[in-house]
């Protein structure tokens, strides 16, 4: 089944200038950028996206990190492309996340550490966790005139 998932490189990712070193990994794996572009968030934008965790004790945490620079936004397509990505990404934690990963590679602060500097964990990146809420996120996040279909190497080996 080809898929589409959103992928937020968060303003961590951004600050740390490893971007383009995570958006490689993806391509690498044969994963296709159908839809790109940078944007700074703002705390409404923040709420709309985390809509699930708003009324959660660790949200002020979460959109302060969110909301404190530039996002790359990716709308990624591939076989299984929501489970793909999500495996590449690795825990939510980045202590948990195991080495290989870009979490794991990437990062490395526990949960306990940053509720006890009340700040949000710099996880530096967000994947959509099913296909479900993929298409709702790329939705809030890109519009259709954004999105783009083409041809790519990778797809001659994945129609076949």
């Amino acid at each position: 089944m080809i898929e589409r998932t959103l992928v937020l490189l968060k303003p961590d990712a951004v600050e740390r200038g490893i971007s383009g070193r995570i958006i490689a990994r993806f391509e690498d794996a044969g994963l296709k950028i159908v839809g790109m572009k940078m944007i700074w968030i703002d705390a409404e934008f923040s709420k709309r996206h985390y809509a699930e965790h708003v009324h959660k004790s660790f949200y002020p945490t979460l959109e302060a990190m969110i909301t404190m620079g530039p996002v790359i936004a990716l709308a990624l397509e591939g076989v299984e492309a929501v489970a793909l990505v999500r495996k590449m990404v690795g825990h939510t934690e980045p202590k948990t996340a195991a080495p290989g990963t870009i979490r794991g590679d990437f990062s490395h602060v526990s949960i306990h550490y940053a509720d006890a500097k009340g700040i949000g964990v710099k996880n530096i990146i967000h994947a959509s966790d099913s296909v479900i809420n993929a298409k709702k996120e790329i939705e809030l996040w890109f519009k259709n005139e954004e999105l783009h279909t083409y041809k790519s190497v990778h797809d001659v080996h994945t129609i076949a």
